[in-house]
């Protein structure tokens, strides 16, 4: 969870891959995501089925506690997403009224990952270090430990390029994601109407270089969409 969720969240952010379709991105997303699930339930079950076979007790610890709600909540995630960005059904609205949730709720989860994952091998060293005592601070203890520090880092790293707005995907490139499938994008009835109207409507020649570069990227992004 914590190498392949953080892949996940970070995908979007990558300055090389906003060249990248949307609808291109949004399956990648989505593919990794899905690995991350397969491999917590996967790990879920070989916990348990250790747990039955050495005749320990289940869902004790705070750290199994946390660690089951992180993995309930992200499978709800998962399949909330699924429905509601990557299927072609959702309302306009709804999207963009999930969206602010949808991203804080997979922090959120990635965060608690971190977190159970910190508590999972103090944990362990505490049941396993005995001669020597893990207060005696052996050289496992100080590895671990170490271990712990460097996941702290990796995940406020993860946390930080994601919450940065310069890491975000440029405006025009993220109106493509809130637009129905089959709807022109933004100005293209206006252009069309222009076009067959007199040349009075027409634009001014004054135009700026940026707005027509702007212009044939959102043309280009439909282009890809309709092609996909």
């Amino acid at each position: 969870l914590v190498s392949v969720l953080s892949s996940a969240i970070i995908v979007y952010r990558l300055p090389w891959t906003w060249k990248c379709s949307k609808l291109l991105m949004k399956f990648i997303h989505a593919g990794l995501n899905t690995i991350a699930m397969i491999l917590a339930i996967v790990s879920m079950v070989a916990v348990f089925d250790f747990h039955n076979a050495r005749n320990i007790p289940n869902m004790y610890s705070l750290h199994s506690w946390i660690g089951l709600a992180a993995v309930i909540f992200y499978s709800l995630q998962l399949v909330l997403g699924f429905a509601v960005f990557l299927l072609p059904f959702a309302p306009v609205p709804l999207r963009a009224a999930l969206m602010p949730i949808h991203v804080y709720s997979g922090l959120t989860i990635f965060a608690t990952v971190i977190a159970t994952a910190l508590m999972g091998i103090t944990e362990k060293l505490i049941f396993s270090l005995q001669n020597p005592a893990y207060s005696a601070s052996p050289p496992e203890a100080t590895f671990v430990n170490c271990l712990g520090l460097l996941l702290v880092i990796f995940g406020a790293l993860v946390l930080w390029m994601a919450s940065r707005p310069h890491w975000k995907r440029p405006p025009e490139v993220n109106a493509e994601v809130l637009r129905p499938l089959g709807e022109p994008p933004e100005g293209r009835e206006a252009e069309s109407t222009m076009t067959d109207g007199s040349n009075t409507d027409k634009p001014p020649l004054g135009i700026s270089s940026e707005a027509a570069r702007k212009q044939n990227l959102k043309l280009d992004e439909a282009g890809q969409r309709s092609t996909m």
